[in-house]
């Protein structure tokens, strides 16, 4: 395997370490003023037409906005065996609960995937914030993992997936770090459960329910060394940073170089205290430079854009 992209510009800890240093001088937090909800979408407006680049960051939320909810309908309808028996409440926790064996456990991690990386969002919410960057110098960090972004047209080499992606699994063996797409195994896993594609090719559950295990031979293994796999998901020190999580944290370090300096409009939506993006990622912000603008989603700096991830608000920025 090719090594030299450890060598590349790491973006990611580059920008964590800067900003950290930076955010310790401004613990308090400022605004610019108390805009109202018409004044902060004209501002905005304003911005994106005279900003020379845009960074979106984008957290938790933005996905939530867009309909990919862990709880309640979508839930129920593809869990709602799993959380009879087992008592998990939601997609998430259901993750970390300890299943009796491989085959239960995979069945359930081939059902999530399958609902929150294969399946479109109910809304067009990434969609509208496409129709918003299309035309301009745009680059992308998230901390998603279920791949939106791409799927509503954004340029895959503008993207930078920080914590990993639904559809890629990883080796439990550290020493091997390349990472393998897993969309061939989770429909088949699927099937093998017994969910059935409608007209429109979505996996659905037929009457009479579908099998809570898969067949012991679509346990996955890694195809290099058939040793087991994980989910290649940013939860501790064995998430593995591949050739391609590198060769994007090196682009998106060359992006903010070659426009240091310009008018840089930093938009950061659906973020929390859990899921910040330009808070710790973002060279720049605690510098507060002059030909930047930025426009967070989480109430920690400019609270009168605190929510910008509803399709409503993103049309009326067009």
């Amino acid at each position: 395997m090719n090594r030299n992209y450890f060598k590349q510009p790491d973006g990611y800890r580059e920008t964590i370490e800067r900003g950290i240093a930076g955010v310790q001088r401004f613990r308090g937090g400022f605004t610019e003023g108390n805009l109202s909800r018409e004044e902060s979408i004209q501002r905005l407006k304003t911005e994106l037409a005279e900003a020379d680049a845009v960074v979106i960051g984008a957290g938790a939320g933005l996905s939530t906005s867009a309909g990919y909810i862990y709880t309640g309908e979508r839930f129920q309808k593809y869990f709602s065996d799993f959380a009879e028996r087992f008592g998990i409440q939601d997609m998430y926790s259901g993750g970390f609960y300890p299943y009796p064996d491989a085959e239960t456990r995979w069945a359930f991690w081939a059902r999530n995937i399958y609902v929150n990386r294969y399946m479109d969002p109910p809304k067009p919410v990434y969609q509208d914030l496409y129709s918003l960057v299309k035309d301009k110098d745009y680059f992308v960090i998230t901390t998603n993992v279920d791949h939106c972004f791409q799927k509503a047209g954004f340029d895959k080499k503008r993207l930078f997936y920080t914590q990993g992606d639904y559809g890629l699994f990883q080796s439990v063996d550290l020493a091997n770090r390349r990472t393998v797409d897993n969309e061939t195994w989770v429909m088949q896993a699927m099937e093998a459960q017994g969910f059935v594609k409608n007209a429109d090719g979505v996996f659905e559950m037929p009457e009479g329910g579908v099998a809570m295990k898969i067949p012991t031979v679509l346990i996955p293994k890694h195809p290099d060394d058939g040793s087991d796999v994980m989910m290649n998901l940013r939860a501790d020190d064995s998430f593995v940073e591949d050739e391609g999580w590198h060769a994007a944290s090196a682009a998106y370090s060359d992006f903010l170089r070659r426009h240091d300096g310009l008018h840089v409009l930093f938009l950061e939506i659906g973020v929390g205290g859990n899921t910040p993006v330009f808070y710790v990622l973002n060279p720049i912000r605690p510098k507060m430079a002059k030909n930047s603008r930025f426009y967070p989603g989480n109430g920690y700096f400019m609270k009168e854009l605190s929510r910008i991830t509803d399709s409503e608000m993103l049309r009326r920025c067009a």
